[in-house]
């Protein structure tokens, strides 16, 4: 017998419940967040999918929730609904804008995915300075048909190297020193990415959107020299960012190699369409090419 059952009901201590397989309602909730993210991921990019699986956690969780935010960012801007109008785009942007700086600021949404990237972004400390230029350039694709250099360049950094950057902070677990170390490589990566969709989409964006992003390209007179010049910006930006992936951890130095390894490849299969084929069908890399790709990221992360 417990020296406690010796005493009095009204005089034994309070024994706490136990709760060890009943997590908290915030934790729950965290994880319910995140979850809703993931599926957000799963949704919409098979290529990225595929490349976070080689993320180990939290890392792998953290990234998805700042891309599935980046997501429905895109869908505000971009859903194909022609009962939208650009007000309309604009009112749900900017309710989003708002409720992720209140989440970030405050820790907790009603919208789960401004949640799960209020999550990550508390926890590296991604603040205004990245997330503002997200939601600027956001606003851009409502505002802006066609840009010239000073514009494409402040629109690629909103659109792609700040999500490259937010990223950054996460493989290296907020270490600021390391962070700014290898700012210009995690930027040069967003911005290939970012050229290279903007090929494969050039047709969609001038057709279905009215937008004409590359400066001093005329989707209506695309030619072949536009298209090596572009790819050789491109395949630069891509060594730049390979240069970084030494300095990067195990796990998510086999994510970058792969997602390196998947726009490289892109990129040769544009170098040999044709033009005028590029505004007829979006160029992509087929599965088996891609699990090769994956494969030698793999072996790559573990030297």
């Amino acid at each position: 017998m417990t020296p406690d059952r010796l005493l009095a009901p009204s005089e034994r201590p309070e024994r706490p419940r136990r709760t060890a397989f009943q997590p908290s309602a915030s934790a729950r909730y965290d994880r319910v967040a995140q979850r809703s993210a993931a599926r957000v991921i799963q949704g919409y990019s098979t290529s990225f999918g595929w490349a976070t699986r080689l993320l180990d956690e939290p890392a792998r969780t953290h990234v998805r929730n700042i891309y599935a935010l980046v997501r429905v960012a895109d869908e505000a801007v971009d859903d194909p609904d022609p009962g939208l109008t650009t007000a309309e785009r604009s009112r749900m942007l900017e309710d989003l804008a708002e409720e992720t700086a209140r989440a970030v600021a405050e820790g907790r949404s009603t919208n789960l995915v401004v949640h799960a990237f209020a999550l990550t972004a508390r926890q590296y400390g991604i603040g205004a300075a990245l997330i503002d230029p997200f939601f600027a350039s956001m606003r851009a694709d409502l505002a802006v048909a066609s840009h010239d250099e000073d514009s494409f360049e402040e629109y690629v950094h909103g659109s792609a190297e700040v999500v490259g950057l937010m990223c950054l902070r996460v493989f290296l677990a907020g270490d600021e020193a390391a962070c700014t170390r290898l700012d210009v490589p995690a930027r040069a990566l967003g911005s290939a990415f970012q050229t290279v969709n903007f090929l494969r989409d050039l047709a969609e964006d001038h057709d279905q959107l009215g937008r004409a992003y590359l400066p001093g390209v005329d989707p209506e007179a695309f030619d072949e020299a536009d298209k090596h010049r572009l790819l050789d910006t491109v395949d630069a930006d891509l060594d730049l960012a390979a240069s970084a992936l030494p300095e990067l951890p195990g796990s998510s130095r086999r994510a970058v190699a792969a997602a390196l390894g998947l726009f490289r490849a892109l990129s040769r299969r544009l170098r040999r369409t044709p033009a005028e084929d590029i505004l007829r069908a979006r160029v992509r890399v087929p599965d088996p090419e891609k699990a090769i790709v994956l494969a030698r990221a793999v072996l790559r992360g573990r030297g």
